[in-house]
């Protein structure tokens, strides 16, 4: 999250919580894309990770960037933290261990989405190169430790980096150490939200699995093909992972709601100042848990909108759906996990075909898949079959989607053109971190340098 929201609108009751998610009920003309990405700078002459102070450091990159944009720098005590473009631009902002995020425009096809990441990359090589800067595209940092990574100064980090060691033990793994593309998809009415919930639930381990690209720590092989996705496993599981309560078939806003306010807050912000808030609940929050402690004690919309954004299941909802389960990669594998999502998601065949796949699907084997998918990845069994014939399977639906949506570049290309990264990963039966690993124990001579050329941006 860039920016903390500013909405100073007074929650009266439930039905308050209740509107703000219908306020993002869209018609589908109205739907749009939003895909978010984030790399790891590193120095190109040694590998090491870039500080946010110094002449060649993330402050400095950021300034840059911000000449280039011409967008609003966002401030922390001073230190500039992110940029926000105007209204509909996107925005740019830092990850706890310096990972460089874009938040992308809302925009209307995935060629679009490969514009702007093309964009994005291309300025970002050319702010950052004069500064000996690279960034890498994987899931997890393969070669530095957790004491040698940076710490953004951002207050809402130092918070969290206090409360993460007494809710699991990969809590710090997650903020320093690890990377993620996401999608932010639409919905059209409470009904829509569930049914593009459940299916997305079900299907976030193919996600995973077909996205996996983290499988070395510390320089070293770590047991896993999505070590990130194994990290969530261990972080916080009071606000992270699959949720049991979705699956119902009377599922709504109103579950979602109550489920969050029972969740420990993080922090409030008044007057630029956060207060930690790890002690108590929203809805405690909102029974006067604070009065004394903050000034304006009373919760408003924006604080509320603020806790939503510290909840991770794999799927999130706020006004819209984010899909949350993959590893970052190349520039084709970020168009590819909007492709991936939005073909299944945003037309009505392919949303019937993927529910009529997955409806049996209980949450017990949905939980198991979760589990195994961070080490066995395309191979992981699920029932009679693996992983990777149900991939094969939703890859193709995804695929009628996009055409179905007809939906074409300057060059007549339909979106099914960027599905082509996981049809070759399914085709061959192996994902980038299954790669890595072949090639960390032959050609690379088990060292796990050479992944950072493989993967630079």
């Amino acid at each position: 999250m860039a920016l903390d929201i500013t909405d100073e609108s007074e929650i009266y009751n439930l039905d308050s919580l209740v509107s703000y998610f219908q306020g993002g009920c869209k018609a589908e003309h109205d739907w749009r894309i939003g895909t978010e990405h984030e790399k790891f700078p590193f120095y190109r002459d040694n590998l090491r990770p870039v500080p946010y102070e110094g002449s060649r450091g993330i402050r400095a990159l950021l300034e840059g960037m911000q000449k280039a944009l011409g967008w609003e720098s966002i401030l922390d005590e001073g230190n500039i933290i992110g940029l926000v473009g105007s209204v509909g631009q996107g925005a740019i902002s830092l990850e706890p261990g310096g990972q460089f995020e874009l938040s992308g425009a809302l925009l209307k096809t995935i060629s679009d989405t490969y514009c702007e990441v093309i964009e994005h990359l291309a300025l970002l090589k050319k702010i950052s190169e004069p500064l000996g800067i690279g960034f890498l595209g994987i899931g997890a940092s393969p070669k530095w430790t957790l004491t040698e990574t940076p710490r953004m100064p951002k207050s809402r980090y130092r918070i969290m980096a206090n409360y993460m060691p007494k809710v699991g033990h990969s809590g710090l793994d997650m903020m320093y150490r690890t990377s993620t593309v996401q999608v932010n998809l639409d919905f059209s009415s409470e009904t829509d939200m569930r049914r593009k919930m459940q299916v997305s639930m079900k299907l976030q381990s193919i996600a995973t699995a077909l996205f996996a690209s983290s499988p070395f720590t510390e320089g070293k092989p770590n047991g896993f093909l999505s070590w990130r996705s194994e990290i969530w496993c261990n972080t916080d599981n009071q606000r992270t992972g699959v949720l049991p309560f979705i699956f119902s078939e009377r599922f709504g806003f109103v579950d979602y709601i109550e489920w969050a306010l029972d969740v420990p807050m993080y922090f409030v912000v008044r007057d630029g100042r956060y207060y930690d808030c790890t002690h108590i609940t929203f809805r405690q929050f909102m029974n006067g848990a604070l009065r004394g402690q903050v000034a304006n004690a009373t919760p408003n919309m924006g604080d509320w909108i603020t806790h939503l954004s510290t909840l991770f299941p794999e799927v999130r909802l706020k006004q819209f759906l984010e899909m949350r389960g993959a590893d970052c990669g190349s520039w084709k594998r970020i168009c590819a996990l909007s492709a991936f999502w939005v073909g299944i998601l945003y037309d009505s065949e392919a949303l019937n075909e993927a529910e009529a796949l997955t409806k049996d699907w209980c949450c017990e084997e949905v939980l198991d898949m979760r589990k195994r998918v961070t080490k066995e990845g395309l191979k992981t069994p699920f029932r009679q079959t693996t992983i990777l014939e149900i991939a094969r399977q939703v890859v193709a639906i995804s695929r009628k989607g996009l055409k179905n949506r007809r939906q074409y570049d300057s060059n007549g290309l339909d979106e099914t053109n960027f599905l082509v990264p996981l049809e070759e990963v399914i085709a061959i039966g192996q994902t980038d971190a299954d790669k890595f690993l072949s090639l960390y124990y032959s050609i690379w001579n088990q060292s796990v340098e050479p992944v950072f050329w493989e993967c630079v941006y």
